[in-house]
């Protein structure tokens, strides 16, 4: 039963903030299309040492997602980068290199080449590019997941993102206006597997 879980979910390393929202919306809506079970940070409780749960979270899933977009300083004092990312993209490489070559991840960025610069160390590894847009967190994750069971086309993802971000809006008025939480996460989890079910027939067997 573990294993099953594990084959079915995937780790979601990205930036929790309001200018990312669409693109959060649109990881969870296409991951869910791709029969996936999304995972992220924002489920751990505060009563759980934060870094040992992300790594069970990253070895309790067959893919993981980075999104090392947000590499400028921070407007906030101290002013810093976020180094969360790479970090987690660390952890996640280092298992897929030693004790699990099964687990798949993925480098996201909004802008190409970018990675070259700021995290050297991945080049030969292509970054899927997103334009800092729904659309293109949708494009890159169908290039990156191929798979048999499961794989909607554009025009599917797109139609689900849609619906969900609708949805969204409620959820948020009634969340204080915070997607960026355990409860709220979970809930669009919930809606975006309904919505892909509606959709696409192999999610329905």
């Amino acid at each position: 039963m573990r294993k099953r879980a594990r084959q079915e979910s995937a780790f979601l390393n990205i930036p929790y903030d309001r200018r990312y929202e669409s693109l959060y919306l649109a990881f969870i809506a296409s991951l869910c299309a791709f029969g996936l079970r999304p995972r992220a940070t924002i489920e751990i409780p505060s009563t759980k040492r934060r870094l040992e749960r992300i790594i069970e979270l990253i070895q309790g899933c067959r893919y993981s997602f980075h999104d090392l977009s947000r590499v400028q300083l921070d407007r906030n004092s101290p002013t810093t980068p976020r180094f969360n990312m790479p970090f987690e993209l660390g952890l996640a490489v280092d298992w897929a290199l030693g004790a699990n070559p099964e687990h798949g991840w993925f480098v996201f960025e909004s802008r190409a080449h970018r990675p070259e610069k700021s995290l050297s160390d991945l080049n030969g590894t292509d970054p899927h590019v997103h334009d800092g847009t729904a659309h293109g967190v949708l494009r890159g994750l169908t290039n990156a997941l191929t798979r048999k069971i499961h794989d909607p086309n554009l025009a599917e993802l797109d139609s689900i993102y849609r619906d969900l971000s609708k949805a969204a809006r409620k959820i948020k008025e009634s969340r204080d206006g915070s997607l960026f939480e355990a409860r709220p996460f979970q809930d669009l989890a919930v809606l975006a597997r309904q919505l892909a079910e509606e959709r696409i027939s192999s999610l329905r067997s």
